[in-house]
């Protein structure tokens, strides 16, 4: 099902940030009970977002914009070429409103 295979894939991917976040907390209590948090919301949240992204497919190709533009930035910033954060953040609200006004004028049609 969709729900295992979220947190299997949460297990694999987010092992190596639990593993440095435990090395770096006093109370390993509070490190397990956000990861225990982080999962119950991510099998909360994964129906109704994979729901949404089902009836809105233009939303794959923003996140893979979104991701795309990441990547570039870290690839500069790498390369000493410094793209100010603002003009990310800005681009990326930006495409969103800009796909929100989308969703909205095709839902009304």
């Amino acid at each position: 099902t969709v729900i295992s295979q979220i947190i299997i894939l949460d297990l694999v991917f987010s092992l190596d940030s639990v593993i440095t976040a435990v090395g770096m907390v006093e109370h390993i209590e509070v490190m397990i009970a956000a990861v225990v948090v982080s999962v119950a919301v991510m099998m909360l949240a994964a129906a109704p977002i994979s729901n949404f992204v089902n009836r809105h497919p233009a939303v794959k190709v923003l996140a893979l914009a979104f991701l795309i533009m990441i990547g570039v930035a870290l690839v500069g910033e790498g390369l000493d070429f410094h793209i100010p954060k603002g003009y990310i953040y800005f681009a990326m609200a930006f495409s969103v409103g800009v796909e929100f006004v989308n969703i909205r004028i095709k839902s009304r049609t």
